[in-house]
């Protein structure tokens, strides 16, 4: 007859329809294709994109980095926070059980009386409005948010290694350009001085060649302290106090991996941080639930079984058992003066907040897309001229120095030339590593499944799964 019962007010339970608006996705807005011509190379679902650069000391950085990343680190444990919110809520579904015992004495007038007492004490709250369930929906809707959230961590972490790897790399040849500039300026300013002993060039020349040669100098330490900052940013992304870096392949031998494939509706389910927002707009509409049911009173049924007796020796023997039965609700709220309506109407507002970061959130993906496609387009056009414009300031150059050894002019066309050299091909080794940034840009503003391929094995996704289906 017991479970009869249970079974019966399970059936009631789960039949009753919970107060609050259910959550259906809100339509969004999308292009049907990017506004920026390309061909695109591949699925960033199906890879790791990384490992198209061609360089294995890449691939062992992030895979140190994904292992050892402290934010990482925080962003786990905040998953597993919200997993025992989502079991702590979900709890509240199923009758409590607990033990107690007691034992006192009362005396009058010179006698006394002992009782002592044991008992299973139970309640359990009906859920008839669904402000359990509603609960429930909004833990799980928070634990799903924050697992999107760490998965976001892992897309950043992977991203700003690979882009700050390249920037080191790119950083290392301009330092060797640098040397390379300052070794060639200084055969020259040794030569110079031999000709200006001999009468063939002025004061005013030599002067130049030297001011060209200390500028050169002066890059060094430079370039040498942007790449002792760029090594120490990479050893925290690794979680590591600051070190040396190995390096693999030169900037200029890293493969351009290509633009990643992808429809703008494709965003909705990979990028981490317009699942989160949509989870945040789930618990926050679950959460109108939660506040509308406090206009109905709670139901709960309580029960006790035990044993109580005037000797404690006494206390498990037969004849000593009891037990009750109760029902009972906490009185329904009749007059409150706004109480309830004003934590309702801050659940609604909190709703709309929460939808209106939703659709900033998704806006936002499809400008970041379109942006970091628009300056790899853009970006290997500008690649393309710097190279030809260092094709013609090679030759500039050469005829310049030409004509002044000739002695046909002055050292000026010749300081001219090379000063435009030099920092043009600073500046290509910078484009190079810009552009090459912009495709790991492309991959994380495109998301993917690439990243299981990066994460920990699925471990918080398992125990995400391993909590089962709300109530």
């Amino acid at each position: 007859m017991r479970n009869l019962l249970l079974c019966l007010l399970t059936v009631l339970l789960t039949s009753c329809a919970a107060v609050g608006p259910d959550y259906v996705r809100p339509p969004t807005e999308s292009p049907e294709k990017w506004h920026v011509d390309y061909d695109p190379v591949v699925d960033p679902a199906d890879v790791p994109w990384w490992q198209r650069f061609g360089d294995p000391f890449l691939d062992e950085l992030i895979a140190a980095a994904v292992q050892g990343n402290l934010d990482l680190r925080i962003a786990a444990a905040r998953v597993d926070q919200y997993l025992g919110l989502l079991e702590t809520s979900r709890s509240r579904a199923f009758p409590q059980i607990e033990a107690g015992g007691s034992g006192r004495r009362d005396g009058t007038a010179g006698q006394s009386v002992e009782r002592y007492q044991g008992a299973f004490n139970s309640s359990w709250e009906l859920d008839f409005w669904g402000r359990i369930r509603r609960s429930s929906e909004a833990a799980r809707a928070r634990l799903e948010g924050s697992e999107a959230g760490r998965r976001a961590v892992v897309l950043t972490v992977v991203s700003s290694v690979a882009s700050n790897y390249i920037l080191l790399r790119g950083l290392d040849q301009q330092l060797e350009t640098v040397r390379e500039t300052e070794k060639s300026y200084g055969e020259s300013l040794d030569l110079a001085r031999i000709r200006f002993n001999h009468g063939a060039i002025s004061r005013l020349e030599l002067s130049q060649l030297e001011s060209q040669y200390e500028s050169a100098r002066q890059a060094v330490p430079r370039y040498e302290s942007l790449i002792r900052q760029q090594e120490n940013l990479l050893s925290l992304l690794l979680g590591r106090l600051p070190a040396s870096i190995s390096r693999g392949k030169a900037l200029d031998q890293l493969t351009d991996p290509g633009i990643p494939a992808g429809l703008p509706s494709l965003l909705l389910t990979r990028r981490p941080d317009i699942i989160q927002a949509e989870q945040e707009l789930v618990a926050a509409n679950a959460g109108i639930g939660v506040a509308r049911a406090e206009y109905f009173p709670r139901i709960a049924l309580t029960g006790a079984l035990g044993t109580a007796s005037r000797d404690i020796g006494s206390l498990l023997r037969s004849g000593t058992g009891f037990w009750s039965v109760a029902a009972g609700a906490a009185a329904a709220p009749i007059v409150n003066f706004g109480a309830i309506s004003g934590q309702v109407k801050q659940a609604e507002a909190l709703q709309q907040q929460a939808l209106f970061h939703y659709q900033q959130t998704v806006l936002a993906s499809f400008k970041e897309v379109e942006d970091v496609l628009i300056r790899i387009v853009k970006g290997r056009e500008e690649l393309e001229a710097q190279e030809r414009q260092i094709l013609a300031l090679e030759e500039y150059a050469f005829l310049a120095r030409l004509q002044f050894e000739a002695g046909g002019s002055s050292y000026l066309p010749v300081l001219d030339a090379e000063r435009a050299l030099f920092s043009n091909k600073l500046a290509r080794t910078q484009l190079r590593s810009q552009l090459l940034g912009a495709h790991v840009a492309a991959y994380k503003a495109m998301g993917g499944g690439w990243m299981s391929e990066a994460d920990q094995p699925g471990r918080e996704k398992e125990k995400i799964q391993s909590v089962g289906g709300d109530q």
